[in-house]
């Protein structure tokens, strides 16, 4: 039958065992489809529900225990595809108080069911498992579970799993097309020690083998990368903002070791930084959970209602500034980037990781729309330009569909970049400003496409911006604009991929100002007046290159 399962799903996915990642050919693995892309045994169920129910043992560095799927039939099925990393051992699947048959290929588990699942029925089957779960090599880019001590030799773990998929340490539909509407997550852990997860704790329950069990639940949608643990020796304290819906919780989470430096410093940004993104992107999208930032052994992540923060109570990413401009100094990038998730990435998720130019495009502006609340629309200028250092445009930002891969890490800058020239574009901050708050209402706590994202903002925004998403996201190198001046004349066309590209970009045609021009690709002529080869510019707001003939 495995062989069966894998001849099924190789046929079925032939078209993405070939895709252009990153620009160059690559050969992707029946593990990458199984993995990557929605058969039928992935899209015949709606996730509703998850119990996750787990024992971290830190000396043994392993997990046991259970999750429950509760789940709607789209369709009459009898087999279903979960995943779980196959060095975890799947011990049993329970139906209806019995044990059913299961099969595994590479990370994927397929459940053959006694009788057929009717369409539009609900529900609900229990997955056991134990084992021990990759240990991270260099999380959060290369995930997985994060054991470390703190200062005084406590225990100091946690886990991290983005790209990797969350099915690197629990059983889940481990695909981002599929969030789940509320999940019940309990971990028990040393009792010395607390645990601290995403939503709102409910209650602990003693163990009668020295653990203790922490139960949060979570009453919103959430991505299965999301869903994370933090085990160490806490401080706790709390504080209330006043927000768009009304009063949202804050929790704060800093090891007692780091809790006196942690205060004063994450309370210079986080009411300032909630301010300023319900200002620009809408309310806060997880009122219900409240929101949370916790002292974790790694970097950062933007774990849902559980922010991990790892940046070393540092203005800056860790002391440095990604923009080159010293204005990245004047703020935590960790608490500031990783809590804009919560709008990008969070709240509004791409179905398909080759689209996570959502997720950090946005993200990444949104530290430029912070740099803009402390300081001014200049500076939020400075901060966009200084983050172009750090793109490469060597590979496409979007990556190739159904087999879980990434596009280019430019989808940072670039696309940071790509929503601020269109910001100059749509030439109306006001408009602007709606446009990241519709996206936030209109795709409400929902998964996306990339051609959703698009089509809203060339819709709300009234203009034709298919060729200038295609040039950004899908192609290489940004537009080149090529110039000449002779004898007061300005002659001009775009050099792109994109044929009819035809993106209006602002220059210099005399001393008043930058004048909204629209080049082809063809070259066009236009009078100047006092501005000369020595004194023209292009708005340096607008992400092009310049090239003078």
């Amino acid at each position: 039958m495995k062989k069966t399962l894998i001849l099924f799903i190789a046929a079925l996915c032939i078209t993405t065992a070939k895709a252009q990642m990153l620009g160059k050919e690559q050969v992707n693995s029946i593990a990458d489809t199984l993995r990557g892309t929605l058969t039928p045994l992935r899209t015949c169920y709606d996730i509703n529900y998850y119990h996750l129910d787990v024992k971290i043992d830190i000396d043994q560095k392993s997990v046991s225990g259970s999750n429950q799927f509760a789940f709607t039939a789209t369709q009459d099925f009898t087999r279903l595809q979960f995943d779980l990393f196959d060095n975890l051992k799947v011990e049993k699947v329970v139906y209806s108080g019995k044990v059913i048959p299961f099969t595994r290929a590479y990370h994927a588990v397929f459940v053959t069911f006694p009788k057929t699942i009717k369409k539009g029925s609900k529900d609900q089957f229990t997955v056991f498992y134990s084992g021990n779960p990759r240990v991270a090599k260099n999380a959060p880019w290369d995930g997985g579970f994060i054991f470390k001590k703190d200062t005084a030799g406590n225990p100091f773990v946690s886990v991290a799993c983005q790209g990797l998929g969350a099915s690197v340490w629990w059983p889940n539909k481990d695909h981002q097309s599929d969030e789940v509407d509320s999940m019940l997550i309990s971990i028990s852990v040393p009792k010395d020690l607390q645990e601290i997860s995403n939503g709102r704790l409910r209650n602990t329950v003693d163990q009668p083998d020295g653990y203790k069990q922490y139960n949060w639940f979570v009453k919103n949608p959430i991505n299965n990368y999301d869903v994370t643990f933090y085990i160490g020796k806490y401080a706790h304290w709390m504080d209330t903002y006043d927000g768009e819906k009304g009063k949202l919780s804050i929790d704060f989470w800093a090891l007692q070791t780091d809790s006196a430096r942690a205060r004063p410093h994450w309370d210079a940004d986080v009411k300032p930084m909630l301010k300023c993104f319900e200002y620009w992107f809408g309310p806060y999208p997880w009122y219900e959970d409240g929101y949370k930032l916790v002292e974790a052994p790694h970097l950062g992540m933007e774990h849902q209602s559980a922010v991990a923060y790892g940046n070393k109570f540092m203005k800056g990413y860790l002391g440095r500034d990604l923009s080159g401009t010293g204005l990245g100094l004047k703020f935590d990038f960790i608490t500031v980037h990783e809590s804009g998730h919560e709008w990008f990435g969070n709240n509004i998720t791409a179905k398909d990781i080759a689209d996570m130019w959502i997720h950090e495009g946005f993200t990444n502006y949104s530290e430029v729309l912070f740099s803009e609340c402390i300081g001014s629309k200049t500076t939020g200028d400075e901060y966009a330009i200084g983050l172009r250092k750090g793109i490469n445009n060597d590979v496409p930002v979007i990556g190739p569909y159904g087999v879980n891969k990434e596009g280019s890490g430019d989808m940072y800058p670039k696309g940071a970049n790509l929503i601020h020239t269109i910001r100059q574009l749509i030439s109306n901050d006001e408009k602007f400003r709606q446009i990241l708050r519709g996206l936030n209402k209109t795709f409400y706590h929902k998964t996306v496409t990339t051609a959703e994202i698009e089509n809203y903002i060339s819709k709300q925004s009234g203009l034709k911006l298919d060729k200038v998403f295609d040039q950004y996201l899908r192609f290489t190198k940004i537009p080149v604009f090529e110039y000449k001046i002779s004898n007061g004349i300005l002659s001009y066309k775009w050099n792109t991929d994109v044929k009819g590209f035809d993106m209006p970009v602002k220059v210099t045609v005399n001393s008043g100002g930058y004048t909204l021009i629209k080049p082809g690709n063809d070259w066009k002529t236009i009078n100047l007046s006092g501005i000369t080869s020595e004194n023209f510019k292009v708005d340096p707001s607008f992400y092009v290159e310049v090239k003078k003939d």
